[in-house]
C-alpha cells in the first residue's frame, strides 16, 4: 500500500504557484502530513475537537457564573469545579514559511516535553527552491528524504540520551 501512494504521486505531480507562499506552504504541509502518517503516526485531531468542546463549555460556564445567585466567597466550590485540564502525548509537527522568505522551517517536538520519553526538539530550515522545479512541481523524493531524515534525527535522539 505504501508503494501505491508513491507511484500515484509520481503519476500526478503536485504543482503549485511559486509566487504564492501560502500555496507553497500548504503543499509542503500536506506532504509532511502524508510522510508522518506513512511512518505509522496517526494524525490526531482530538486537540482541535477538545478545544472546540472546551470553548463551548467555557461559554456555558461563563453564562452560569454570570447569573449564579451567590457571590464570590460562597460560590468558591462552584468555581473550583469549573477548572479542568487535559494532557496530550505524541508528536507536534509545526512549520513556518515567513512572508517574503523562501526559508521553510519544519520542527518536530514532543507533545509532552516534560515526559521521560520526550526527545529534544529538532528543526530543519531549508530554501523551498531546493524542492521545487521552475514550473512549480514539488520534487517529492528530495522533500521526503529531508523530512524523513528529520524524523530519524528526532527518533535517534532517544538512543543518544
Amino acid at each position: 500500500m505504501g508503494n501505491e501512494s508513491k507511484t500515484t504521486t509520481t503519476k500526478n505531480p503536485r504543482k503549485t504557484n511559486l509566487l504564492d507562499h501560502h500555496s507553497i506552504k500548504t503543499l509542503l504541509d500536506e506532504s509532511v502530513s502524508e510522510i508522518v502518517t506513512s511512518r505509522g503516526y496517526v494524525e490526531d485531531v482530538r486537540l482541535s475537537n477538545i478545544r472546540l468542546f472546551l470553548g463551548t463549555i467555557v461559554i456555558i460556564i461563563a453564562l452560569v457564573a454570570q447569573f449564579y445567585p451567590k457571590k464570590f466567597p460562597e460560590n468558591r466550590n462552584f468555581l473550583i469545579g469549573c477548572i479542568g485540564s487535559f494532557n496530550t502525548t505524541g508528536l507536534i509537527v509545526s512549520s513556518k514559511l515567513p512572508r517574503f522568505s523562501d526559508l521553510y522551517t519544519l520542527s518536530i517536538a514532543s507533545a509532552d516535553p516534560k515526559s521521560i520519553s520526550a526527545n529534544k526538539p529538532v528543526e530543519l530550515t531549508k530554501s523551498v527552491t531546493k524542492w521545487f522545479t521552475k514550473e512549480g512541481v514539488l520534487v517529492e523524493g528530495l522533500f521526503w528524504k529531508d523530512v524523513e531524515g528529520l524524523m530519524d534525527d528526532y527518533a535517534n535522539d532517544k538512543k543518544s540520551k
